[in-house]
């Protein structure tokens, strides 16, 4: 189930009893698979991509990527992953589609932070 100890107390405790977090938890990992697919299909067979990322030797508020892939996985409410650029990857650690044009990841070590995608770089 989704819910840790705490949060399946809180919810018994405004009534929802075990079926119902059972289905509540159904419904997260539900969205999470849907989220992951809409990103996988979001950078799809990789191209060029711009991002809000900091980049140390970068004066520019966005930063253009070429993409290579994105290789996704779910487990419950967690979405995993790795975002692999022409010439180096990142892991992913959570993600959400902000719209048809832009996503955000949370990118792991060696960036930490979350950073917003889109296919054009006006729609930073």
């Amino acid at each position: 189930m989704h819910f840790d100890p705490r949060e399946q107390a809180a919810l018994r405790e405004v009534g929802l009893d075990t079926d119902d977090l059972r289905a509540a938890s159904d419904l997260v990992s539900d969205a999470v698979e849907s989220d992951a697919d809409a990103i996988a299909a979001f950078f799809g067979d990789g191209g060029t991509f711009y991002s809000d990322m900091e980049m140390a030797h970068s004066a520019s508020d966005v930063q253009e990527h070429a993409v290579d892939h994105v290789d996704l996985y779910t487990h419950g409410a967690e979405l995993r992953g790795y975002l692999k650029f022409d010439s180096w990857g990142v892991p992913i650690e959570g993600g959400r589609v902000l719209t048809d044009e832009k996503v955000e990841l949370t990118l792991g070590p060696t960036v930490d932070a979350r950073v917003t995608f889109a296919r054009d770089a006006d729609e930073l």
